[in-house]
């Protein structure tokens, strides 16, 4: 309401009753005011009320919620379900034109404001979890096919590459992202150093050679991934791809969370970082749908935003900037620092419970999320180890990997692989993965381990009473 409607309401209730209530509104009103000062995320979190008052009066500015709107085109973001209408605050336009997912949409005010103010919010996000980027944006696809947009923008920049190095990561998504594009997979096998996998760096060297630079594409390198594997190594992967000019892509899926990540992707920004592309979900806690794509040349990524062919969801924006005005700054703060506290408990809890059944956890101090158990007592039963992952999930133990080690041959996108899950062709032993992810409570580390306890007994016993029987 406006300053004459609040003297209208004042002659039919007392004056101060209202002034109070004017009082209140300011509150909220003052918080979004600041909001679209700064374009950054709140120091505090915003309560519910004062989110949806914003998105109300982002939806009021779009074209299909004006009163007396007469629409005769094809798009008119009509919504049939009052259902539909209201999971999306009535914002019904999406996001971008048909040339660009950035650009703002003349009927659409409401909606290009949220996109702007997301993209602004999700930069702050990555600033305060230590990667100073120029630039970045919200995108509607998760991490796999936000790495296809940005391998085929790539490609308009060097027509004639056809290779992207890839060092191995066992994860169906990363090999489609490239195949899917159209490219041809070069596989870099992993090097074991103790018991973490990490970057063959000569063999970059030889493929570059072997291949001639002109011709790659780019190299594909992963931060977030699951143990033994550990983060590839970015500030020499970004100093080979800056003497032989070839772009560096990084897949950082999940890798916001981790402030080894995060140190390891700004300290390759010396070298060279042309891109690197990270999941809404995984970091942030919202729906799957959305990534982050973002770097330290604006123009860079203004191309790739430019390659997204026609209009987008609002949905993943819309998700985002709710959950990070809910969060507030300090908030998003504490839940990377209980992360990094979790971490490092699920690390002395889970060795702990490997030392009671004769097993260890594995030595990978370079990977800060993701962190792996030894079954070694499995290792002559295969199926002993398959089956301690299906009694782990049907006892509600979700995220956790166990991997054999059978040597079995995958077929994935015409490339055959040996052991796929395990990051190479042969570890050497089977293992078990958790992860202390953001948003993990204490509870959900006194769950696992009470229950990984109960069926490692289990099997145990399984195993010693069929040797009897034997």
């Amino acid at each position: 309401m406006d300053s004459d409607c609040y003297s209208l309401c004042e002659k039919l209730v007392p004056k101060s009753y209202i002034q109070q209530g004017r009082n209140a509104r300011t509150v909220h009103q003052s918080k979004i005011r600041h909001l679209l000062e700064q374009r950054r995320i709140p120091d505090e979190g915003w309560c519910d009320q004062t989110i949806e008052l914003f998105l109300n009066e982002l939806a009021i500015m779009d074209s299909n919620n004006f009163p007396d709107n007469c629409g005769v085109g094809e798009r008119e973001a009509r919504i049939f379900s009052s259902l539909v209408s209201r999971r999306h605050f009535r914002l019904g336009h999406g996001i971008g034109r048909s040339g660009e997912i950035t650009a703002v949409q003349p009927k659409a005010a409401g909606s290009s404001l949220l996109m702007t103010l997301t993209n602004s919010l999700a930069l702050h996000a990555l600033k305060l979890s230590g990667i100073q980027a120029s630039s970045c944006f919200v995108v509607p696809m998760a991490t796999g096919m936000s790495i296809a947009l940005c391998l085929l923008s790539l490609k308009q920049k060097r027509p004639k590459a056809k290779y992207v190095l890839w060092p191995r990561i066992d994860q169906k998504s990363c090999i489609k992202s490239i195949v899917t594009s159209g490219f041809e997979l070069v596989i870099i096998e992993n090097v074991k150093e103790g018991h973490e996998l990490s970057t063959n760096l000569e063999e970059i060297r030889t493929k570059i050679q072997d291949l001639g630079a002109s011709n790659i594409l780019c190299v594909l390198t992963t931060t977030s991934c699951f143990a033994p594997r550990v983060p590839d190594k970015l500030e020499e992967v970004g100093e080979i791809c800056k003497s032989q000019d070839i772009p560096h892509v990084i897949n950082n899926a999940y890798g916001v969370q981790c402030s080894k990540c995060t140190h390891l992707i700004q300290q390759a920004s010396r070298s060279r970082v042309d891109v690197f592309i990270q999941s809404t979900d995984k970091n942030f806690m919202v729906p799957v749908g959305g990534s982050i794509i973002a770097g330290f040349d604006d123009q860079l990524i203004q191309h790739i935003s430019k390659c997204y062919p026609g209009r987008a969801s609002s949905s993943p924006s819309t998700d985002l900037l709710i959950t990070l005005l809910s969060m507030g700054a300090q908030g998003y703060k504490d839940l990377l620092k209980e992360r990094k506290s979790n971490y490092k408990t699920l690390q002395t809890r889970l060795s702990e419970c490997a030392q009671k059944h004769g097993e260890q956890l594995l030595a990978t101090p370079h990977n800060g999320i993701s962190m792996a158990m030894s079954l070694s007592t499995f290792q002559c039963n295969e199926e002993s180890v398959t089956d301690l992952g299906s009694k782990l999930f049907t006892r509600l133990v979700s995220g956790t990997r166990v991997i054999p080690s059978d040597g079995k041959k995958s077929d994935i996108c015409g490339q055959t692989f040996t052991s796929f899950g395990a990051h190479c062709d042969a570890y050497g032993s089977p293992y078990l993965t958790a992860a202390a992810a953001i948003g993990m409570t204490s509870r959900d580390i006194d769950l696992f381990i009470t229950r990984l306890d109960k069926v490692l007994t289990k099997c145990v016993k399984s195993k010693e009473a069929s040797q009897v029987k034997s």
